[in-house]
Parts: structure tokens; C-alpha cells; sequence
């Protein structure tokens, strides 16, 4: 397409855009940072567009920057490497945890979140932690609701690959069900920040992204719910109702992600073990447990 046609090509379409929105040609300049005057001029065709700003226009009106022009002429944003989030490797033990190796626009959004939260975080706050450009931002994840959404897939995704692992350690409902316990605890406490966003922005999520986060954490919730009511039928837990109880033991680690702190006097081994007791105690378990001198060896002592 040649350079007077896409100019305007590309200024009709924000045209369009904007007023799909009910925006004023002013309030769109205020929001960019530029005049009205010179938002009129591209609007118009008669003044092009940088690829950093073009992907500014679009994260203000909620867009792909590929919306505004054709996608054979959007050039690459931003040269920056990014990773896409993949779940932890768990190929080195379930209750092994390295350092959270994230893309930078993740790690950067991850620490806003935790600090002012998913509402009070800003894409360009976002990408000046990151060091990019905004419109590299952009180029890699569409919305802040999309970084939300990659976060909390990578949080979900690597807990239920590594409660799967663990539960397939246990002979019995009651081990399994201690197995999983422990692996929550321990996630908890060693992807803290990846949990506190978890447990306190899902609000924020919406649309499809809601609805996938929400099959995973039943599917999580699920593991929990099936251990305990197969330990009521081999008559080892005594509660009422496996969904309720279930609900308490999950919440129970969950909450460790408010107050944890890497630096605590207390292992997240050791408040693992500890929760592991506690939640067996919640669903009614009257045998001793003991630990052995290797921390990841849990005996079970039935009482006679």
C-alpha cells in the first residue's frame, strides 16, 4: 500500500475507533499526550504515525494495534527478547523451587500488582519497570487484562502439574491427601507474590480469561475434595461434607501467601509439615503422623 493511502487508511481507522467509544477528538489528544490539532492531522491522513505512538493509540482505546492498520503492514514494535510464560519445570521434584523465570514485562507487572494492584498499575508503568517501550508493551500482550491472564496461567499451570505429581506419591487417601497439602503450602510460600495476585486480583479477570482460571482452580479443588471423601469412605476422616472441608484446607494455604515472608525465622518446609498436621486435624485424622529426619519422607502410624 503506498505511504499516502496507509497514512490514511490508518487515520480513518482510529477515526472509527474512537468514535466506537464515544470519545472526543480532544479527549483522545489529552489521553496521548499531544494536540488536538495534531490527532486531527492523522485522523485526516495528513500526518503519519511512529510505531511507538501507533501502539499507544491502540492500548488507550483498548485495541491491537493491528486493528488500526493491516497486519502485512505493521512492522515489528519493539526488538526487546521476550519469553512466553510457560509452566515450571517439575522435572527436578515437585517440592524443588528455582528462581521464577518470567519475560521482564511479566516479572515487571508482577511486582506492580503485588505492591498497588492490578487497578492501580499502569501499562506504562509497566513497561518503564520493564525497560521497554510502551509500544513493546503492546506489541506482546494486548491488554494489562492479558498480562493478568498470563500471570495467573503460569501460576495455575505449574501448581497443578506439580499437586498431580505429588498426589501420584501417595499409596492412600490420607497420604495423598497430606502430599497435596504439602504442595500447596509450599507453592504458597515459595511463589508467594504469584498466589497473592492469584488470590486477590481474580475479580479483576473477565471474559474467557475468568472462565479458564476458574475451571483450573476447580480442577485444583477437585484433587483436594476426592481424597477426603475417599478417606470418609475407608473411614480414616471424619467430617461431614468432603466439599466443605475441602474449601477450608485449600483456604488455609492459601493464606500463607498473606503473611509469608522469605526472611521469616520459619522454613516454608517447616510450615509445610506444620500445615500438613493441621489440615489432617481439620478433616478428622486420629493417627500420629511423623516426619522423618528427611524432610520430604512423611510416615504414617495408624494407632491400634
Amino acid at each position: 500500500m503506498a505511504t499516502d493511502a496507509l497514512r490514511s487508511e490508518i487515520g480513518a481507522r482510529v477515526r472509527v475507533q474512537r468514535k466506537l467509544r464515544e470519545m472526543s477528538l480532544r479527549d483522545l489528544a489529552r489521553e496521548l499526550g499531544v494536540s488536538a490539532a495534531t490527532l486531527s492531522a492523522v485522523e485526516n491522513g495528513h500526518t503519519g504515525l511512529t510505531t511507538v505512538r501507533l501502539a499507544q493509540i491502540a492500548g488507550v482505546l483498548g485495541i491491537q494495534p493491528s486493528t488500526l492498520v493491516p497486519a502485512d503492514e505493521l512492522p515489528t514494535l519493539n526488538a526487546h527478547p521476550v519469553r512466553k510464560p510457560e509452566p515450571a519445570s517439575v522435572h527436578n521434584g515437585w517440592r524443588t523451587y528455582s528462581p521464577l523465570e518470567i519475560d521482564p514485562i511479566l516479572s515487571a507487572a508482577l511486582r506492580l500488582f503485588v505492591d498497588v494492584g492490578f487497578h492501580g498499575a499502569t501499562m506504562r508503568e509497566i513497561a518503564g519497570l520493564a525497560g521497554m517501550s510502551v509500544a513493546g508493551v503492546y506489541h506482546h500482550y494486548s491488554s494489562k487484562q492479558d498480562v493478568l491472564a498470563a500471570l495467573l496461567d503460569l501460576a495455575m499451570e505449574d501448581l497443578l502439574a506439580r499437586s498431580t505429581d505429588a498426589r501420584n506419591e501417595g499409596a492412600t487417601p490420607v497420604e495423598r491427601f497430606a502430599l497435596i497439602v504439602e504442595c500447596l503450602a509450599l507453592f504458597h510460600t515459595h511463589r508467594r507474590d504469584l498466589g497473592f495476585v492469584g488470590a486477590s486480583e481474580t475479580r479483576s479477570m473477565t471474559g474467557v480469561h475468568r472462565s479458564r482460571l476458574t475451571s483450573s482452580r476447580l480442577a485444583q479443588q477437585r484433587m483436594v475434595d476426592e481424597e477426603i471423601a475417599l478417606g470418609m469412605q475407608a473411614g480414616v476422616f471424619t467430617v461431614n461434607s468432603p466439599q466443605q472441608a475441602g474449601r477450608a484446607v485449600t483456604m488455609l494455604c492459601t493464606g500463607l501467601c498473606q503473611w509469608f515472608r522469605e526472611c521469616s525465622s520459619v522454613s516454608a518446609e517447616d510450615i509445610a509439615r506444620d500445615y500438613v498436621q493441621y489440615a489432617l486435624n481439620l478433616v478428622g485424622y486420629r493417627h500420629q503422623i511423623e516426619f522423618d529426619t528427611n524432610p520430604e519422607t512423611i510416615d504414617f502410624v495408624d494407632e491400634k
